[in-house]
């Protein structure tokens, strides 16, 4: 009797954790197909771009396709920034939760489609996201950032942008851009 009790302990356990790894691969491949996948970045490169981009104490970071919260997390804890990380997938959002509960008061995340998100106070913008997705974004950064808003890309660049370009950290296998917006709701020709 003890022995089938195990046996069903043990193939109810394995069941769950079927259930919990197939859920998880639906929202990454439901993460890629809205326009970036899950890809986490070294720490010693996460230093270099967080270094680069100068933060200021009490400034808002937001990152957008936040993943497991690393980079925002990092921004807070070294920085001083309020963070704000955004993602579509609710599994990532919860990790990064539990990962940044000692940061509570400073950071937040969000399960949203990154159009959804309000830029408006964005002091600085961090995106690791593939080139279409930053496209299609280009807009909403546009209308909504502020002047004097750093947008870090780590990855790509944003075409069009060439003339807001004010750095470029060199580091493979991804280089980083650090964009600086100029004006508010400014239109950029690309």
């Amino acid at each position: 009797m003890i022995g089938f009790l195990i046996y069903l302990t043990v193939l109810i356990l394995l069941l769950f954790f079927l259930i919990f790894i197939s859920i998880y691969t639906l929202l990454l491949i439901y993460s890629s197909l809205k326009g970036s996948p899950y890809v986490a970045t070294r720490s010693k490169i996460i230093d270099d771009i967080l270094k680069n981009a100068n933060l200021k104490k009490n400034k808002i970071f937001i990152e957008l396709g936040s993943g497991d919260g690393r980079i925002v997390r990092a921004a807070v804890e070294n920085y001083g920034v309020i963070g704000l990380g955004v993602d579509i997938n609710p599994l990532l959002v919860f990790w990064s939760k539990i990962l940044s509960r000692k940061l509570k008061d400073k950071i937040n995340f969000k399960t949203q489609d990154i159009f959804q998100t309000d830029l408006k106070k964005a002091d600085y913008l961090y995106l690791f996201l593939m080139p279409k997705l930053i496209e299609k974004l280009k807009p909403k950064m546009e209308k909504e950032l502020k002047k004097g808003a750093l947008v870090i890309s780590h990855g790509f660049k944003i075409i069009g942008w060439e003339k807001k370009l004010v750095k470029t950290l060199k580091v493979d296998p991804f280089w980083t851009y650090y964009y600086k917006v100029k004006s508010q709701n400014s239109k950029v020709k690309s």
